[in-house]
């Protein structure tokens, strides 16, 4: 099967940063082999340092579908990949019971209830029957219970879901695949042997300069630099929840709407909301950044 994604690393570069995700060399190269290999993409790294956003990335860059799973504790089959219509297979048992006065079999009622009419289609199948490009996002699998991965060792392996009702649907097209994590517990070894991996991390200044004034292009150099510099020296306290890049880009855009052209004490207390979100994160913050507003 020819890949649809993306004829080498360095055309993955250009691609993802036309859709404004800018990659560096390994998140290229392992991007372009998930597509070339047909091999899903685990991506682990701390909340914030752009792992769900590298899948939408690759959706626009490919102009793809992106279909979503969100994993949370407590998800189940049901919820991952499919389930029944209950109540319409139920009026459909009653409207034929009535119709022939009970004389219908039951194995005939069987095979007109498990049909496609009545299946509800989840993520994980959704992804699988589609045959437009799809990238398909597992996104925060470290937060379901263990249990659940074994609800993806097939599409993850084979690309394919088995419903004993209707036997085995394998993908016509491949999905392009992205697991993200935030490590918050450990995968399991059949999950990790079916992927390829990717480790995300804050991108060092210079990077970050360049991701800040890429989707900021109304900051200027010292702002940006300043700015950078200033959620560098967060990351290094010990917060709740460090500021992400999202929410650099978020302070940056705040800067301009509010006109600030120095981020001085003044203007980062006043501001402070839009990067920390934990009062406990505000006070460690003014404390050990001598912060005076």
């Amino acid at each position: 099967m020819t890949s649809s994604w993306f004829s080498s690393p360095a055309q993955a570069v250009e691609r993802l940063a036309a859709a404004g995700y800018l990659a560096d060399a390994p998140t290229a190269t392992t991007s372009y082999l998930a597509g070339a290999l047909e091999k899903p993409l685990l991506v682990e790294g701390p909340a914030g340092v752009g792992k769900t956003e590298l899948a939408k990335a690759v959706a626009r860059a490919c102009d793809a579908e992106l279909v979503r799973l969100q994993c949370y504790e407590g998800l189940d089959e049901a919820r991952a990949l499919y389930e029944w219509n209950y109540k319409k297979q139920l009026l459909r048992i009653q409207a034929s019971q009535g119709a022939q006065e009970g004389a219908q079999e039951w194995s005939a009622t069987h095979d007109d209830i498990f049909t496609d009419e009545f299946l509800l289609t989840r993520p994980l199948l959704t992804a699988i029957r589609r045959e437009e490009p799809t990238v398909l996002l597992i996104d925060e699998v470290d937060k379901t219970d263990v249990e659940v991965e074994g609800l993806l060792l097939e599409v993850l392996s084979d690309f394919q879901v088995t419903i004993p009702e209707l036997g085995t649907v394998t993908a016509v097209r491949r999905p392009f695949v992205v697991l993200s994590s935030n490590a918050s517990r450990e995968l399991s070894e059949a999950v990790k042997r079916r992927c390829l991996y990717l480790h995300l991390d804050y991108p060092d200044a210079e990077r970050e300069r360049e991701i800040v004034s890429s989707q900021v292009p109304g900051l200027d150099d010292r702002g940006a630099e300043q700015l950078v510099a200033m959620v560098g020296r967060m990351r290094e306290l010990e917060l709740k929840k460090a500021p992400s890049i999202a929410e650099s880009v978020d302070w940056a855009r705040t800067l301009i709407a509010l006109e600030i052209r120095d981020l001085d004490d003044k203007a980062v207390t006043d501001t402070l909301g839009v990067v920390l979100k934990h009062a406990s994160d505000h006070d460690r913050a003014v404390r050990e950044l001598r912060l005076r507003a």
